[in-house]
């Protein structure tokens, strides 16, 4: 009895350190993050429909890494380093998008024409 009590324990540990090792709470923070910064350049109109899909599909190869990265059941530090070049790239990305003057301020799917300066 005391063995099988053992071996309840030890799968349950076990169990909780390949949860640990799968977990990436930073990755989904920052995907989370990002997903927001992009949603709110398509509300203000410093994204264009282009640079919104653009940004998407960025963000959904950095899903795609990820779920690749969990799939033997460890994220080793190689692979979280790679995500989190990814997701660096992905910030960069989004930040020259929403600065770069294109705007869609009318939302009409089309960039806005720059205003001419007398």
């Amino acid at each position: 009895m005391t063995i099988k009590l053992l071996m309840g324990v030890l799968v349950i540990a076990m169990s909780g350190v390949t949860l640990a090792q799968t977990a990436t709470p930073r990755v989904d923070q920052r995907e989370a993050n990002q997903a927001q910064r992009i949603q709110q350049g398509v509300a203000s109109g410093q994204l264009t429909p282009r640079e919104t899909a653009r940004l998407q599909n960025e963000q959904a190869r950095i899903q795609n890494a990820e779920a690749k990265a969990k799939a033997d059941g460890t994220v080793t530090p190689k692979e979280s380093a790679r995500l989190e070049r990814m997701q660096n790239k992905a910030s960069r990305d989004i930040a020259r998008e929403k600065h770069d003057g294109q705007r869609d301020l009318n939302h009409d799917g089309r960039k806005d024409r720059p205003v001419a300066k007398h």
